[in-house]
């Protein structure tokens, strides 16, 4: 009895170990499985996603073909002359390439320039400005070299200095002088030419367009004179300023009982149109035709400088003629 309870306690035992046993094997092969299974997925995604997704981009080879070509035009029509001019003045205008000089010896040298200037009492052409300075520039690299040979000059530079200021007062001018803010402007010489013949006017007198106006019309260059408008000139248009005298010598004549008779004409010969201080656009060949018991004058020859002041628009010259005629 005793040996039987003994068999089957180690058979239990065996039971037990061979249950656990299967329950781990199955348990790693659910994961491997589910390791797979991940796997196949995500490579059928990643396929599925270069093949077939419609964001990307297919091209033909005539289209790769056109692209290319357009690449070697653009690369052809570069222009490298220009590119390479650019670097190198980028390279010679650059400080990075140029002498540091320290800020003392900056001064100093400033300060020897200015002093050179000087000597010419303010009354230097840029000419002889420029001369001045390049006359400094030649002694004072004169000076440098002998200093830098160590020969016994009377120079309050030293050995260091000298060696810093030979390259820059000799290859590196340019950029030493805008360091140090040296600017000599182009000398301009203007001749003056004095061809006005003795008591002409400032203003000249122009011809005026189209046939000559008749002497009843009493045509005054750069003139605006005032008055209440018989015609508006805005839709107005005449020709001349013959013509504009005309339709106003007209309008006088043809005058209606207790209508105001035209007696002042005024028109706008600029091609370019007339100023006036008013919200409308005044254009070319515009004729007013006024009427004023005792004409005024507008404007007469020249704006005035506190007038162009107050009217920025304003030109110098009166644009408009005008006559007064007597009906």
């Amino acid at each position: 009895m005793a040996r039987d309870w003994g068999n089957q306690g180690r058979g239990g035992k065996l039971g037990c170990s061979y249950k656990r046993t299967t329950l781990i094997v199955c348990s790693i092969n659910i994961v491997v499985a589910l390791f797979v299974l991940r796997y196949l997925y995500a490579s059928l995604y990643v396929y599925s996603s270069s093949g077939d997704s419609p964001n990307v981009t297919k091209y033909t080879p005539d289209q790769i073909e056109k692209m290319e070509e357009s690449i070697r035009i653009r690369r052809a029509a570069k222009p490298l002359q220009l590119v390479k001019m650019v670097k190198r003045l980028e390279k010679r205008m650059s400080t990075g390439g140029a002498v540091q000089l320290p800020h003392p010896l900056k001064q100093k040298i400033t300060d020897e320039i200015l002093e050179r200037l000087k000597g010419l009492n303010g009354n230097g052409t840029a000419n002889e400005q420029k001369d001045a300075v390049e006359s400094w520039r030649k002694e004072k690299l004169q000076e440098v070299k002998q200093v830098t040979l160590g020969n016994s000059v009377n120079s309050t530079l030293l050995a260091e200095e000298a060696g810093l200021l030979l390259k820059a007062l000799d290859s590196n001018w340019d950029v030493l002088s805008e360091q140090i803010g040296l600017w000599i402007p182009t000398e301009v010489i203007n001749k003056e030419h004095d061809d006005k013949p003795e008591g002409q006017d400032e203003i000249e007198e122009e011809v005026l367009p189209g046939r000559p106006v008749p002497p009843e019309c009493n045509a005054e260059l750069h003139t605006d004179y005032a008055g209440d408008a018989v015609r508006w000139g805005l839709t107005h248009h005449k020709e001349s300023a013959a013509e504009c005298c005309q339709a106003c010598l007209d309008q006088a004549k043809y005058a209606k009982p207790g209508e105001k008779k035209c007696n002042i004409w005024v028109y706008c010969p600029s091609e370019t149109g007339c100023f006036s201080p008013d919200i409308y656009e005044h254009k070319n060949q515009e004729c007013w035709l006024k009427y004023a018991e005792q004409p005024k004058l507008n404007f007469k020859d020249k704006y005035s400088e506190a007038y162009r002041d107050a009217h920025p628009n304003a030109p110098l010259v009166v644009p408009w003629v005008s006559g007064v005629v007597i009906v």
